[in-house]
């Protein structure tokens, strides 16, 4: 709890991931559905070599989406798959399920004089879509940066940690990534942003461990008891 108290008591700012640390995106609409679609654009479009082994039994949207990215970032594959997601993703929203203690961090942060933004790699629309239902637009302001049409800005790319960084003028030294994959770690690490890992289930904090995150937590309660401590403090 140490060190989980020095990187909040030190953020200025706090960036968020969106799935996982804000809400569970897919709780009602399953990734694996929305992979199976993907694939099936894919093939139509011809493009069926792009699928390994390996993609055509995932669940990660993402892992397709950065195999798209790798080789074919531009033309009617990248744009139709980035236009498919981004529809699956608003859907998602409707089945949301929000991350325990979630909204009172949120609140809280704002509250203690903090900045907060989202940078993740899912559709802004849809992030936005989520914080309006949840009446927590206003706690961004806007400052909400997500998947561009360039799949290759994907984390571990920097792109939207960077985006959040000037809509907020934070310095890197003085904001806090909260990630929940290995993929926000390094995207954290490139941009040169402190980073704290979230984890669901201990399989997942095992990730980010091997990953090199040194600081995890499995309940955001953890993180909204050292937010209200260094307001004490």
């Amino acid at each position: 709890m140490t060190g989980i108290s020095g990187l909040v008591r030190a953020a200025e700012c706090v960036l968020l991931d969106f799935d996982g640390p804000v809400c569970r995106l897919f709780a009602g609409h399953p990734s694996a559905v929305i992979a199976e679609k993907l694939r099936t654009l894919i093939g139509e479009l011809g493009e069926d070599a792009l699928l390994t082994p390996e993609l055509r039994g995932t669940g990660d949207t993402h892992a397709i989406l950065r195999a798209v990215a790798a080789h074919r970032p531009d033309g009617e594959l990248a744009a139709r798959v980035e236009e498919l997601m981004t529809r699956e993703e608003v859907r998602a929203v409707r089945s949301a399920r929000p991350t325990p203690y979630a909204d009172p961090l949120i609140w809280t942060l704002v509250a203690t004089g903090r900045r907060v933004a989202v940078a993740t790699n899912n559709s802004p629309g849809a992030v936005e879509r989520y914080l309006a239902d949840r009446r927590l637009a206003p706690y961004f302001d806007g400052r909400v940066h997500g998947r561009t049409p360039d799949l290759r800005l994907l984390k571990p790319h920097p792109h939207c940690l960077l985006q959040a960084l000037r809509s907020t003028g934070t310095a890197a030294r003085d904001a806090l990534m909260i990630g929940d994959t290995p993929g926000d770690l390094h995207a954290a690490r490139a941009a040169e942003v402190p980073f704290l890992g979230f984890a669901r289930n201990e399989r997942k904090a095992g990730l980010l461990r091997a990953a090199g995150a040194e600081h995890v937590v499995t309940s955001l309660q953890d993180v909204l008891a050292a937010v209200s401590a260094a307001t004490r403090g």
